[in-house]
């Protein structure tokens, strides 16, 4: 199923139970509902029934965790690194960044 695939799309970023940080929370459910919309079409029998996405995706998340965990849940285990607070960020004019794309004429 599309939404669960998108759920589970994480592992390409990182391959172990890590990834699930990624989606595998409320602000998962809700992406899932901006990019799928409100409700999916499910054929049932003969018929189409709407389900809610955000059922889809709480159910996928429920599966695998055991619970619905927020990012926070996720985040405030996480140690807070130098880099995080922006004290490693240098300014790059404009004009450095445009000479150095593939194709530019060295100038």
């Amino acid at each position: 199923m599309p939404i669960e695939e998108f759920i589970d799309s994480s592992k390409a970023i990182l391959g172990d139970v890590r990834h699930r940080a990624i989606y595998h929370h409320t602000e998962g459910v809700w992406l899932v509902q901006r990019i799928f919309g409100v409700t999916l079409d499910v054929p049932k029998g003969n018929r189409i029934v709407k389900v809610p996405t955000r059922l889809i995706a709480e159910r996928h998340i429920q599966e695998d965790l055991g619970w619905l965990p927020s990012p926070a849940d996720y985040i405030k285990g996480m140690p807070v690194e130098s880099w995080m607070s922006g004290s490693k960020r240098k300014q790059v004019p404009l004009s450095t960044l445009l000479l150095n794309q593939p194709g530019a004429a060295n100038a």
